[in-house]
């Protein structure tokens, strides 16, 4: 019998910011993004493709004021959708890791679908900016996602100095890693914690 699939859609509004997020934890990759950030796109489809996820993102801010407003309510928005769409969390691995080389970069992503949002981040990016996108803001990003999500996630580079790669490796990781830790495992008999809940 096949398996539900697990979706979800949200919506966020504010002075600052609107957002419309939907997320298919079990698609195949596809993307619909118009964010106003082409660099923050171009990550989110890496992540998406990486991640098997569908993805459709639809968001406005102050661009004009600052980039912070939309990559922190991003990162907030994308959490909630991924809480909503996880459900319950019965049957789900619950971990996942991945180590990503990228030319010379090599960057560790470690996730627990936990319910306790932590975030460990061990990034040095060089570059203040790639394009336009402020590089200040991945973490600011992440860390937004693991609140929202209820996340515990470690983040770590191992080797490399080029921004770009850094921040690919991160995001194609991070996909990967959650696409581990959202898979499904016909062994696990309901909630994957010997506390029963998550």
């Amino acid at each position: 019998m096949a398996l539900t699939q697990r979706r979800a859609r949200v919506a966020r509004k504010t002075k600052e910011t609107q957002i419309s997020a939907a997320w298919n934890l079990d698609g195949s990759g596809k993307v619909r993004l118009s964010l106003g950030l082409p660099f923050l796109e171009h990550m989110l489809t890496l992540f998406a493709a990486h991640g098997l996820f569908d993805l459709e993102i639809r968001a406005q801010g102050d661009l004009d004021v600052d980039q912070h407003h939309l990559v922190e309510d991003l990162g907030l928005t994308l959490g909630q959708t991924l809480q909503r769409a996880l459900g319950s969390k019965q049957g789900i691995v619950r971990y996942g890791a991945c180590q990503l080389p990228m030319d010379e970069t090599l960057v560790e992503t470690v996730v627990d679908v936990s319910g306790r949002p932590y975030l460990a981040y061990g990034l040095k990016l060089r570059q203040r900016r790639l394009a336009e996108f402020d590089t200040e803001l991945v973490v600011e990003f992440l860390r937004a996602l693991v609140q929202a999500g209820g996340l515990t996630l470690h983040v770590t580079q191992k080797a490399g100095g080029n921004t770009h790669h850094v921040v690919e490796a991160l995001f194609k990781g991070l996909g990967r890693a959650l696409r581990a830790a959202v898979t499904r495992d016909a062994r696990v008999r309901g909630i994957p914690s010997t506390k029963g809940v998550l």
